[in-house]
């Protein structure tokens, strides 16, 4: 018998795969379509176990899918503009393309050497001009349908990466890629009206029941609608007004200040010429370097400066003081605040802090609520007290009454609020699409014309550590002519950030090579949306947010028929290893080359497949690596000894088996509904993986040989056709070594008799008082009463019960039989 050798096997495979094109697929009317795609990577220049494990997954269900006779897209590319190719070219003198030209081809070596079943002609990379033309075409439709524009903006500035962040880019306070500090800076910024579509992005995450909740829950936050009212107390030594909104209007005459966020314009006229104005600047200023998350979070201290002005409360006439704060954000609904301390835990905090006014006006039910007794605000529902002709009322219908009440008397207005900002998409770097603009001193912001994109990337740049934006020192690039009137004129010089790439590659894999449009209606309506999405919980609110957004842009524009791009989201955990998730600085990364050079990568897949369910962390094992080696050689072992008599081609009648090969049937049957609802339905791959593993032992029990040829040769065929989706490699060697044509990866998927998974025996726990006595062997067709018969005739439980009174018998066909006894 051969040795099981994975190195020469994968290659061979490998090898073959290639030059026949293997994977190659192409748009087929007569067969369903099935889209599966794991998130594309940054090349870095090396895959990691994370990697491993995204891909894995999704190799699995696209061979899968194929066996069971669907026409399957299983694409792959690189997300390949980004902040790490510019540090390098600074770092070590090299090009960003030639250094992501380099490590885009060494992790294509690596995913090949996995054994993935991409199809590699549909290979994507957002650098390439043939690709990155089509991401600014899609900037310039969103630019004419009124969704791109340029405003002067405070941003979150990275000092470390020399360039501004989104909201969603900002973690507790820091750069979601260097992880350091980030700081407010004013800024000239491009961002895309996402704001636009906050309503249906809401919505619509009602139609993804094949979703994550907590995913959904996660962009429901984010996107953050509330409805409440809008409406202004007077400020009338200024002649002005400070407009507020609020979704609880009830506590209004609990108002006992208003507070403005620190940008807010109406602050500086306020405590202009005030004796302490300098220090209201010197705390503005303060504030401004503040990131959004330290300012709204529950946890950080709330500070404040009293401008010394009054405004008049609109429902009961009172003057309150207009204070200066850290915690009111002005992007955020108008950019001041009501102060209620008793009935916000916020406002509590500051108003105890700066020892304000607090009223009581919503009383608990049994009407016992005090100032001198409130350790906190009182956030719950109530009864209105103190609040003129809305006393009495319960605080949430008057909601809607303080509403209607403004509206009648021309004071304010029901509105629609959202925590979602407008997604500023400038980057001040150099390794990233270049936005298709011209500044003309006589016709402004000109569309480059669309038939000359794309706008390249220039090649003689300079990168200097801590230059702001190394385009705009390339004068070649930003001196052009105005494309309207001809005079000269400047390029654009931010590029866009790469999440603009990432939120339409997955159209773009359905017609790769397009270079009349970024897709044909055909092939993006036939193929699209994903039916099987799949990567990390980090990307639950940035990349998948924006790439709904992206799709319901070109809904609207009649470039696709779908409204959602993936239909189901499969979230997979992390790769840990000693407690942690692997990094190199912590000196706990597990290297997939080193795997897959000492046990091959049927060995990697197997385990990281097995180890956890695919939404759980996953921890690493070296005893586990060991284990999946150690199934695949007994896997080979068994399936070699049976080879020449599968090659045969003998057949069998279940009749004539014996009563043991009857239960290795059994099991076969089991197993291949197992696995088809483990893999198909559930995505459970560890429990398909433990089911074969399970069949592998019951087949061993006729490891010399005196087992039925022709139920041989069915264990054996559809043994190998279950391992393949997990093994690709070994399963088509196998595959060939009993004699097979064609790939197994290209045959029908199992199907099980449902009578056959029905055992003649099942096993029967017995119980005596609760507790179990033995086990019995009955038949799966035995009644209540004969079960309870051949319980009571057990050996163990006569000698239990004699002399015993029983009580009761209780039986469960096919589980249990409890015996009740006393005496």
């Amino acid at each position: 018998m051969e040795k099981y050798c994975p190195q020469s096997i994968e290659k061979k495979w490998q090898k073959i795969w290639d030059e026949t094109k293997a994977y190659q697929i192409n748009m087929d009317p007569n067969k369903p379509k099935y889209y599966v795609l794991e998130m594309f990577p940054y090349p870095s220049g090396n895959l990691h176990m994370g990697h491993v494990r995204n891909y894995s997954i999704g190799d699995v269900i696209a061979r899968y899918k194929t066996m069971n006779g669907f026409n399957v897209l299983h694409p792959m590319g690189f997300d390949a503009f980004g902040m790490p190719a510019e540090n390098a070219a600074i770092k070590h003198g090299v090009s960003p393309s030639d250094w992501t030209e380099d490590n885009m081809a060494n992790m294509t070596r690596q995913q090949k050497e996995m054994g993935l079943s991409y199809d590699w002609d549909r290979k994507v990379a957002t650098c390439h001009e043939d690709y990155y033309k089509w991401t600014q075409w899609l900037f310039e439709l969103f630019y004419k349908k009124g969704l791109a524009y340029k405003k002067k903006a405070s941003a979150n500035w990275c000092e470390t990466c020399h360039t501004v962040l989104a909201n969603e880019q900002v973690i507790d306070g820091k750069c979601w890629r260097c992880d350091d500090t980030v700081v407010k800076k004013d800024l000239e910024q491009w961002f895309l009206k996402i704001t636009d579509y906050a309503d249906v992005l809401l919505k619509d995450l009602d139609k993804l029941e094949g979703w994550p909740n907590r995913v959904k829950i996660m962009q429901d936050n984010w996107i953050g609608r509330s409805e409440g009212a809008e409406f202004s107390f007077d400020v009338p030594d200024y002649n002005e007004k400070i407009s507020v909104y609020t979704t609880r209007p009830d506590t209004v005459f609990g108002v006992s200040y208003v507070v403005l966020a620190a940008e807010h314009p109406l602050v500086k006229k306020f405590i202009k010429g005030k004796e302490n104005e300098q220090e209201i600047l010197k705390f503005i200023e303060e504030v401004h370097n503040m990131n959004e998350i330290e300012r709204t979070s529950s946890e950080s201290e709330k500070k404040g400066m009293f401008t010394g002005v009054y405004a008049i409360n609109p429902f009961n006439g009172e003057k309150v003081p207009v204070w200066v704060t850290n915690y009111v954000l002005f992007e955020y609904g108008t950019g001041a605040v009501m102060g209620v301390p008793t009935h916000d835990e916020r406002d509590f905090m500051f108003a105890k802090k700066y020892n304000l006014p607090m009223k009581i006006v919503i009383q608990n039910k049994e009407h016992n609520l005090t100032l001198e007794t409130m350790e906190n605000a009182y956030v719950e529902d109530g009864e209105l007290v103190e609040s003129g002709q809305f006393t009495g009322m319960n605080n949430r219908k008057a909601i809607t009454a303080m509403i209607d009440w403004l509206e009648e008397n021309n004071l304010g207005k029901r509105r629609v609020n959202y925590r979602l900002r407008d997604w500023l998409i400038s980057r001040q770097r150099y390794w990233g699409a270049p936005i298709p603009i011209i500044y003309c001193p006589h016709c402004g912001e000109v569309l480059v014309p669309e038939e000359q994109l794309p706008v390249k990337l220039p090649k003689d740049v300079k990168f200097e550590t801590g230059a702001t934006s190394p385009l705009a020192q390339a004068e070649d690039f930003v001196n052009c002519t105005c494309p309207k009137c001809g005079a000269p004129a400047k390029r654009e010089t931010d590029t866009m950030d790469t999440f603009i790439c990432s939120s339409w590659y997955y159209m773009r894999y359905a017609d790769p090579h397009n270079d009349k449009a970024p897709f044909s209606k055909d092939a993006i309506n036939y193929w699209l949306p994903v039916d099987q999405y799949i990567g990390g919980i980090e990307h639950a609110i940035l990349h998948l947010l924006y790439s709904r957004f992206f799709t319901k842009v070109l809904k609207d524009a009649s470039l696709v028929e779908f409204d959602e791009p993936f239909t189901n989201l499969l979230t997979q955990g992390m790769v840990i290893k000693d407690g942690s998730k692997m990094s190199k600085s912590k000196g706990n990364v597990v290297s997939p080359e080193e795997i897959i050079k000492k046990y091959g990568a049927d060995t990697a897949r197997l385990f990281i497949l097995f180890a956890a369910p695919p939404e759980r962390d996953l921890e690493w094992s070296d005893q586990g690596v060991e284990g999946a080696w150690r199934f695949i050689q007994r896997v080979w072992r068994i399936i070699l000894s049976y080879a020449d008599k599968v090659k045969e081609n003998p057949t069998f009648d279940v009749k004539a088996l014996t009563k043991e090969e009857k239960e290795l049937f059994r099991i076969l049957n089991v197993t291949i509904e197992k696995v088809t609802e483990d893999i198909g339905t559930r995505s459970t791959f560890n429990t398909a993986i433990s089911s074969i593993m399970e069949l592998v032992n019951a087949f061993y029990v006729f490891k010399d040989g005196n087992l039925n040829a022709g139920l041989a040769r069915e264990v054996v065929i559809n043994l190998i056709k279950l391992l393949a989706p997990f093994a690709p490699h070994v399963t088509e060697e196998l595959w060939q070594q009993i004699g097979q044509t064609g790939s197994v990866h290209h045959t029908t998927w199992p199907t099980f008799d449902p009578k056959a998974t029905i055992a003649d025996e099942v096993e029967v726990v017995v119980q005596v008082n609760g507790k179990l006595r033995s086990k019995i062997m009955v038949s799966s067709s035995a009644t209540r009463e004969a079960q309870q018969e051949i319980a009571l005739a057990d050996e163990k439980i006569k000698g239990l019960i004699e002399g015993k009174t029983i009580v009761k018998v209780i039986s469960v066909p096919k589980k249990l039989v409890n015996i009740v006894v006393k005496g």
